[in-house]
């Protein structure tokens, strides 16, 4: 069964994390375009789907999501286009950046 973590963009340029179980990944973005959820993407239809991944352990995959939830536009850009020498510069700057006196 597994579990589908993904990132929608949205017709706002805005970017939505999501997940979803089994195995059926294309009829979960119908729902989003459908506004089947209400919430965030129902106000900002048509939704694209621009990245996923499968997880066989749901528990993998939750903690995947909401690691992704915290990251910001440029980090998800990088990793739509599977850019990681820019992931791994964006994590090392947020985290490594010197605090300001």
């Amino acid at each position: 069964m597994g579990i589908y973590v993904y990132i929608l963009r949205c017709n706002d340029g805005s970017y939505y994390v999501g997940s979803a179980t089994g195995s059926d990944l294309a009829s979960r973005i119908e729902q989003h375009n459908a506004g089947t959820f209400g919430g965030y993407t129902a106000r900002r239809r048509p939704v694209t789907l621009v990245w996923s991944d499968h997880f066989d352990r749901i528990t993998d995959g939750i903690t995947v999501e909401r690691q992704l939830k915290g990251w910001s536009r440029a980090k998800k850009e990088a990793l739509i286009q599977s850019d990681w020498t820019i992931v791994q510069q964006l994590s090392r700057r947020r985290a490594g950046r010197p605090r300001d006196p």
